[in-house]
């Protein structure tokens, strides 16, 4: 490889892009192999820039492999990189974004692995302030909505998935929703939970409906339990550390 007999190490490599380490290197010395790279290759690459710090993150059912397509990482000029986190999701509440928006803000200060490693109490901290803010109930109910499109007309479906359940309650009250149609909704607390969460549509939600709290706090321990996994963090050690093992405790 052209980059390796110029003493780069490859770090990780997707379809159109690939992260290169080499000890010491300044940036004309990525400028320069980037030129090589396409006189002899003849196909156009860029040099996008040179990373404080990079975390390519893990796949859920094995650990020790990361995804191709999911990372963030500061770039030396601040400008932050994000790929397939819930912060770039749609469907992800306006809570949980801001609550991940907040976090990597954090870690963008940091200038290298340890100081990046040393924020992580602090992101801690960050976590267990939003989850007290929706266990207050205090998140106004745009910030808890979750839109998902309807991949296909509410009478097809056969799973009681919570864009359908939420689409019902809009047929009931005499709505018209079809395949394509986005279904935004709230997820309200169900006392039974054999259902386990109740989707309601935000057309129908008041300020004073019972939303379930615990639904979201879940919601947003797997939200940064996501970012953290490299770091041996998961939902249950989130909530042990937070909450000392209890997601229910305030």
């Amino acid at each position: 490889m052209i980059a390796e007999s110029k003493g780069f190490k490859l770090v990780h490599g997707i379809v159109d892009s690939m992260w290169l380490k080499k000890i010491g290197a300044a940036s004309n010395e990525y400028e320069d192999l980037c030129r090589e790279i396409e006189d002899r290759l003849h196909f156009p690459i860029n040099f996008e820039g040179l990373y404080k710090w990079i975390v390519f993150l893990n796949s859920h059912t094995n650990t020790r492999i990361p995804v191709l397509n999911r990372y963030y990482g500061a770039l030396k000029n601040g400008k932050l990189k994000l790929r397939g986190i819930d912060l770039r999701r749609h469907d992800t509440p306006g809570i949980i974004r801001r609550c991940q928006s907040d976090i990597l803000a954090l870690f963008g200060r940091a200038e290298n692995s340890k100081e990046f490693n040393a924020l992580i109490p602090t992101a801690l901290s960050i976590v267990k302030s939003y989850a007290n803010l929706i266990r207050e109930d205090i998140v106004p109910i745009e910030e808890l909505t979750i839109e998902k499109r309807l991949s296909k007309n509410p009478a097809e479906y056969r799973n009681m998935v919570p864009q359908f359940i939420a689409a019902q309650h809009l047929n009931l009250e005499g709505g018209k929703v079809h395949a394509g149609q986005a279904s935004n909704y709230i997820v309200t607390y169900n006392k039974s939970r054999i259902i386990p969460n109740r989707a309601l549509p935000v057309e129908l939600a008041e300020e004073s409906c019972p939303v379930d709290s615990e639904w979201y706090v879940e919601l947003l321990l797997a939200s940064v339990a996501n970012i953290l996994l490299p770091f041996g963090y998961n939902a249950a050690t989130l909530s042990a550390q937070i909450f000392g093992g209890d997601t229910h405790a305030n």
